[in-house]
């Protein structure tokens, strides 16, 4: 275990410097000056070279890459152009705010889509419940259907503007984490009825798998309770195809949430990619692809580990 473990550390060392070299030779080709952007069309071309010369890009490329690299392996990401402040600082800042919303948001797609996967198998393998099964997944297609921003607006309408239960948008802190949550009830609801669809149907297809197995059917002739037959034998040997849906969802949310931030005004992640690459903040556009690539990469290998503790068949030897 150790051993993989290694392996794969250094293989996702190599990733990041990939990405974080694809990511730099890709900014120098987008059209536009960064000094420009901070200082506007009407500057003085002597305040335009002491600018790039403060923010260093009036250096070589490689000198350039070179010196930010060095600075990254030391923790330091350099200084936003577009915001003046420390990247690392900012990415801190935003991440408290997009990895909470993510992490609720798989937690509760999961549990919802085992209630309705699980539910749609036991309907499915029983020859009177295919109706139950085809409007259970049926339903749940539906919803993921729509778009994000529509179900967003819909909860915010129904629960923020009629109802007034909840905050409408905006993101107080973590310094109440009462509030805190009530600011993010709306936006977890809304990403997990539009992507609880996909687990679900993962959810039903590796349960009827699982239920067809010679061990449930010794489990069945014994006498055990169908609702235990499903949830404690079949279950768990029908997870790793869900965890690995959930290890994908993981890293689509990081960016996919974007939609849904911008929607209930919350300072998250998503909205930093799009002003960072908007601004050409170079610097900014970089410590977010090396955080991204770093937290998807720790994604997959939690996910592969998961598989040795969910089915002892599995070895990393």
């Amino acid at each position: 275990m150790l051993n993989y473990v290694l392996q794969r550390l250094l293989g996702a060392a190599l990733t990041l410097l990939i990405a974080a070299a694809l990511v730099f030779g890709i900014l120098l080709t987008i059209p536009g000056d960064p000094a420009q952007t901070v200082l506007g069309l009407d500057a003085a071309p002597e305040a335009l070279a002491r600018l790039r010369h403060q923010l260093g890009l009036d250096q070589p490329p490689l000198t350039r890459f070179a010196e930010w690299l060095s600075g990254a392996l030391h923790g330091d990401l350099r200084q936003s152009i577009r915001y003046d402040a420390p990247v690392g600082e900012l990415l801190g800042q935003r991440l408290g705010v997009s990895l909470p919303l993510i992490g609720l948001t798989l937690l509760f797609s999961s549990l919802l889509a085992l209630w309705l996967g699980g539910a749609a198998a036991r309907a499915a393998a029983r020859p009177t419940g295919r109706g139950r099964d085809t409007l259970i997944t049926t339903l749940a297609v539906l919803v993921s259907a729509l778009p994000s921003f529509w179900v967003g607006l819909m909860l915010m309408l129904a629960f923020a503007v009629w109802l007034r239960w909840l905050p409408s948008g905006g993101f107080p802190g973590w310094q109440d984490p009462g509030r805190a949550l009530l600011a993010l009830t709306l936006p977890v609801l809304t990403l997990t009825l539009t992507r609880v669809a996909v687990l679900a149907r993962m959810v039903r297809a590796s349960l009827l798998d699982a239920l067809g197995q010679d061990y449930v059917r010794t489990a069945r002739a014994k006498g055990v309770p169908e609702r235990r037959v499903l949830y404690r034998h079949a279950l768990r040997n029908a997870l790793i195809p869900i965890v690995t849906v959930l290890g994908v969802q993981f890293a689509e949310l990081l960016t996919a949430s974007v939609i849904v931030e911008v929607v209930f005004s919350l300072p998250g992640f998503g909205t930093l990619v799009l002003t960072a690459i908007e601004a050409r903040d170079y610097p900014m556009v970089q410590g977010i692809v090396l955080v991204l690539s770093a937290l998807v990469i720790l994604a997959n290998l939690l996910v592969d580990l998961s598989y040795a503790a969910l089915d002892p068949r599995v070895s990393y030897g």
